[in-house]
C-alpha cells in the first residue's frame, strides 16, 4: 500500500484523468490537500487505447495535484474500469481448526481463498474477494467471525475479476509517466467508498456511476457489495447525440450540455431559449432549452433503464431499501435524481464526495468522487496496517503483485 503519510488516488477515465493527494492531520482523519485534471484522449470505453496520450494525461493531472498541494508523488493507488470488469457471488466452506475450535484469522484467510476457488479464464485474474456473510455452524449473517467458537465456518464473497490486458496497458501508463501503481481497485467501488453511507450499504442501495465512456453499477445488500456491471454507455453518449440532432461540434455539443442540458423535461421553463454557434460561416441560432432536453432525457432514461433491466433479471429490485445514489461526471446534469426516481420508482439522489476534509466546493462534485474513493479506500488498509482492525475486505494485493510480475515479463 501507500507511504502511510500520503496517499494518491489516480482516476483515469474516459473524458478525464483526476489525481486526488490525501494527507493525515493532526486529528488522524485524512483530508483532501490537492486535486489535478486532464483532459483524457487515451481511452475508450474505459479501457487504454492510446498509451502515449494517456500517459500525457497521467502526467498532468499529478503535476496540478502535485501543485496544489506543495508534494511530490511517487506511488499512486490506480481505479480500473471498462465492460472487461464482471463480478460474480461464490460460496466456500472450511472446518475450523483452531485451538478450542475457536475462529482465527488463518481459518478466516482459508474460507475466502476456498471461496474464490473458481474457474475463470486464463485472461482474467480476480481484482478483489468481498466478505458478504460469514456463517459459522449454520448460524448466518455474522460480518466478522473472529474469536467464535464452531465446528465449520462457511463465507459468502463477492469476486471482481478482470481482463490482465487492460490492466496491463494501464499499468504500463502510469509506469511510463514515472510513477509506481501500489494497487488497483474497481472503480465503482471507490466512488461507493466517497459516496454511500453506512446506513444505505445496510439497507441495499444501487450506485449508478455516470462516466464518460462507460456507466458503472454496484448494488450493496447488507453493508457489502452483491452485485457488478458495467455498461458501454456514458455521458459521451448523450453529447453525441447533441452534436448530432444539432448539426454541431462535439466539442460546441458538450458545451451545450453543460450549460443548458437537463434529463428531465418538467424541471425545464418553456421560455428559456438556448445559443447554438454557428458551423462553417452559418449564423448562431437560438431554439428553446426544452429541445435540448428532449435529446437527453431519452438517452439518460435509456441507460437506466438498461440499468434497471439487468436487476431485474436477477431480482434484485425489491433488495433497495436505501434507493438509488448517481455520482460521475454525468450526474451532474440537472434533473438526473428526479429521473432516476421515475425509471426506478425508488427514492435517487445525486452522490457528492462530502466524507473527505480539505475538499472546497469547487471539487466537491461527483465527477470527482472516484478519486477522493481511491484515498478513502486506500487510507483503510493503512489505518490497518498501524494496528486498527478492520474485517477482511477483499484480495487485491495478490492481482497488483501480479500484474506488476507480468509487466516486467511484458516489457
Amino acid at each position: 500500500m501507500p507511504a502511510k503519510d500520503m496517499i494518491v488516488g489516480l482516476d483515469i477515465g474516459t473524458t478525464k484523468v483526476c489525481a486526488v493527494i490525501g494527507e493525515w492531520n493532526e486529528n488522524g482523519k485524512v483530508q483532501i490537500t490537492g486535486v489535478g485534471t486532464s483532459p483524457s484522449e487515451g481511452l475508450r470505453r474505459g479501457v487504454v487505447v492510446n498509451i502515449e496520450a494517456t500517459m500525457r494525461a497521467v502526467n498532468a493531472a499529478i503535476e496540478a495535484a502535485e501543485m496544489m498541494s506543495g508534494r511530490e508523488v511517487q506511488e499512486v493507488v490506480t481505479g480500473i474500469g471498462g465492460a472487461h470488469i464482471e463480478g460474480i457471488n461464490s460460496r466456500g466452506v472450511v472446518a475450523v481448526t483452531g485451538k478450542g475450535r475457536e475462529i482465527n484469522r488463518n481459518d478466516v484467510q482459508r474460507v475466502i481463498d476456498a471461496a474464490k476457488a473458481i474457474v475463470i479464464p486464463m485472461d482474467r485474474e480476480v481484482i478483489h474477494v468481498i466478505p458478504q456473510e460469514f456463517v459459522v455452524d449454520d448460524q448466518g449473517g455474522i460480518k466478522d467471525p473472529l474469536d467464535m467458537i464452531g465446528i465449520r465456518l462457511e463465507a459468502e464473497v463477492h469476486i471482481i475479476t478482470g481482463s490482465v490486458t487492460s490492466a496491463q496497458n494501464l499499468l504500463k501508463c502510469v509506469n511510463r509517466a514515472g510513477f509506481r501503481v501500489q494497487d488497483i481497485v474497481l472503480q465503482s467501488l471507490a466512488s461507493g467508498k466517497a459516496v454511500l453511507s453506512k446506513e444505505e450499504m445496510e439497507l441495499g442501495v444501487l450506485l449508478i456511476d455516470l462516466g464518460g465512456g462507460t456507466t458503472d453499477v454496484l448494488m450493496y445488500s447488507d453493508g457489502a457489495p452483491f452485485f457488478t456491471d458495467v455498461l458501454s454507455v456514458g455521458g459521451g453518449q448523450v453529447t453525441n447525440d447533441i452534436s448530432i440532432m444539432l448539426k454541431t461540434p462535439y466539442e460546441a455539443a458538450e458545451k451545450i450540455k453543460r450549460e443548458a442540458g437537463c434529463a428531465y423535461l418538467p424541471m425545464v421553463d418553456s421560455e428559456e431559449e438556448v445559443i447554438i454557434p454557428g458551423v462553417g460561416g452559418w449564423p448562431a441560432a437560438s431554439i428553446p432549452r426544452k429541445e435540448v432536453c428532449k435529446i437527453v432525457q431519452p438517452r439518460m432514461e435509456e441507460i437506466f433503464e438498461m440499468v434497471k433491466t439487468r436487476l431485474e433479471k436477477k431480482g434484485l429490485l425489491a433488495h433497495l431499501g436505501g434507493g438509488v445514489v448517481v455520482t460521475g461526471g454525468g450526474a451532474e446534469l440537472p434533473g438526473t435524481a428526479e429521473l432516476a426516481r421515475e425509471v426506478f420508482g425508488i427514492p435517487a439522489r445525486v452522490g457528492y464526495p462530502v466524507k473527505a476534509d480539505g475538499l472546497t466546493d469547487v471539487y466537491q462534485k461527483a465527477a470527482y468522487a472516484t478519486g477522493v474513493g481511491l484515498v478513502l479506500y486506500a487510507s483503510e488498509f493503512v489505518e490497518a496496517e498501524e494496528g486498527r482492525q478492520l474485517p477482511v475486505k477483499r484480495s487485491g494485493d495478490s492481482f497488483a503483485g501480479k500484474i506488476k510480475n507480468w509487466f516486467k515479463e511484458f516489457l
